[in-house]
């Protein structure tokens, strides 16, 4: 696991451990980074079940319940079997700009 800051985005990437390891290993020190948007990077992970990904599902939901922003950057999930509370995107780019996006919808109170 890797981590990076940028500004009050916080990159986690991942290339080795499991999915269901790394969600774990994401509660035990989410303290380090709830207050920053997250963008966890599975780009380097062979391709990722859905049922992996839904380990995501309630961090996810916690970390936009406090009104942060939560992206799962990989292009190896059929997209559209996965749940509409998680955001994924195929690039880091595109994180950057849904971050940038829901910062602008946050800040117009929507």
């Amino acid at each position: 696991m890797i981590f990076d800051k940028k500004g009050n985005i916080s990159i986690i990437t991942q290339e080795k451990v499991s999915i269901v390891e790394l969600v774990k290993k994401l509660q035990v020190i989410y303290a380090r980074f709830k207050n920053d948007n997250l963008i966890i990077n599975l780009t380097s992970l062979k391709p990722i079940s859905t049922s992996e990904i839904i380990e995501f599902l309630e961090i996810s939901n916690t970390h936009r319940a406090a009104k942060h922003s939560f992206v799962i950057v990989s292009n190896k999930i059929d997209i559209d079997d996965i749940p509409d509370e998680l955001n994924i995107v195929p690039t880091l780019q595109e994180a950057y700009d849904v971050i940038e996006m829901e910062e602008i919808e946050r800040d117009l109170g929507f």
